[in-house]
């Protein structure tokens, strides 16, 4: 069954027309990959569009917990229309507040520390050797290894602490096809009581 949830999923993630997410979900009997491919293929594909659109507004969200964490978080958007919005801000703070439990170390993969990763893909690639694992398949599990560990580092694929049914990206994508503009969280700072002290 192909739901309207389903179709504005879709629609934030690939910014085509309503009625093109739903005849390619039919297509595909609700595969949403494959979907995709075939929005992309007949050229329906316009976030790429979207992308190049300038989002100068915004709101600083922001959680405190005890006043022992307390976290800000810079969303942007389009318009002064969206910044004002009470559900922009509502999603901004509880960003903020996700952010205070989950304590992810960057917004994306694309932003992860690559001294960090390269040290870790090392690690793995010992530790797999040491168990005797064949070299051919080597660098697929640690493809996987670095897939689990985006999921469990960076912000926007760890599951909402609220709902971990979905993903920050999950929230922040529904946010896109509901407001119909470019909305992206640029960056965040979390402080801790006593963190970092003596290192």
């Amino acid at each position: 069954m192909i739901t309207a949830q389903i179709v504005r999923e879709l629609r934030a993630k690939t910014g085509a027309g309503m009625m093109d997410c739903k005849k390619a979900l039919q297509e595909t009997d609700g595969d949403t990959e494959r979907a995709v491919e075939i929005l992309r293929k007949k050229g329906l594909n316009v976030l790429s569009a979207r992308d190049q659109k300038v989002t100068e507004e915004g709101f600083i969200g922001s959680y405190n917990h005890g006043g022992r964490i307390g976290v800000i978080v810079e969303v942007n958007c389009e318009t002064d229309f969206v910044a004002k919005n009470e559900e922009f801000r509502k999603f901004a703070n509880d960003v903020a507040l996700h952010i205070a439990a989950a304590n992810p170390m960057a917004v994306s993969g694309d932003d992860l520390d690559l001294e960090f990763v390269n040290k870790e893909i090392a690690l793995w690639d010992c530790q797999l050797r040491e168990e005797g694992k064949p070299e051919q398949i080597i660098p697929k599990i640690i493809e996987g290894k670095l897939a689990k560990l985006k999921t469990e580092v960076c912000l926007m694929h760890q599951p909402y602490v609220k709902d971990t049914d979905k993903t920050i990206s999950d929230l922040l994508n529904e946010l896109v096809a509901k407001f119909g503009e470019k909305i992206v969280i640029r960056r965040f700072q979390r402080f801790g009581v006593g963190e970092n002290i003596g290192t």
